[in-house]
């Protein structure tokens, strides 16, 4: 039986999982400004809490499936019945708050794109329009949140958002590349810092 051989990353939570490694090196930080990936992090990182990250890249395919390929007017109209059938779905995780507040978000995220004409408009605000660089040496000098993170979040919450604490603001802020949060000796610093 061949062995799974992970390359080495300088961001330590990266290197237990090729799945993980992935989603390292070709997406995390990345800036993200199409509505549609922004919506799916928000499903897959509402979805997260109380979890680990890598058993909600394992059912991505999943969740894509269950919600329409992420495509938030879809989703928005998703009746009380779909709603219960997603609970009983083994490919996603079937909490039915975590469900709910995804439909619920949905609508919610719709609203944004009104108001503001997109969600990307909206989010990246809360940056001042481009993604903030950090310089960490240590894993365990990248915080769960910041005060960008609570802004964000609190303004979520007004506008009925759930499962969008700071800390699952801050992740969906890494994963959107609105902070780049990759040490300063991993590779992906540099390269994703030229994307800015």
């Amino acid at each position: 039986m061949a062995k799974t051989v992970i390359k080495p990353a300088t961001c330590p939570w990266a290197t237990t999982d090729p799945l993980l490694l992935s989603y390292h090196d070709e997406e995390w930080g990345v800036p993200v400004h199409d509505d549609r990936k922004h919506f799916e992090f928000l499903i897959l990182e509402g979805a997260q809490a109380g979890l680990s990250w890598l058993t909600i890249l394992k059912k991505r395919e999943g969740y894509r499936k269950a919600f329409s390929d992420f495509d938030p007017k879809k989703v928005a109209a998703y009746s009380a019945a779909r709603i219960e059938k997603l609970k009983l779905n083994p490919a996603i995780i079937r909490n039915r708050l975590k469900i709910g507040a995804a439909v619920g978000n949905a609508k919610c995220f719709l609203a944004i794109q009104k108001e503001f004409g997109s969600f990307n408009a909206y989010c990246w605000n809360f940056v001042g329009g481009k993604p903030k660089v950090n310089r960490w040496k240590k894993q365990n000098q990248i915080p769960a949140k910041t005060t960008e993170s609570d802004a964000f979040s609190e303004d979520l919450k007004k506008r009925g958002f759930r499962f969008v604490g700071s800390t699952t603001i801050y992740a969906h802020m890494q994963a959107a590349g609105m902070v780049n949060d990759h040490l300063v000796t991993c590779p992906r610093h540099r390269k994703v810092s030229a994307l800015s």
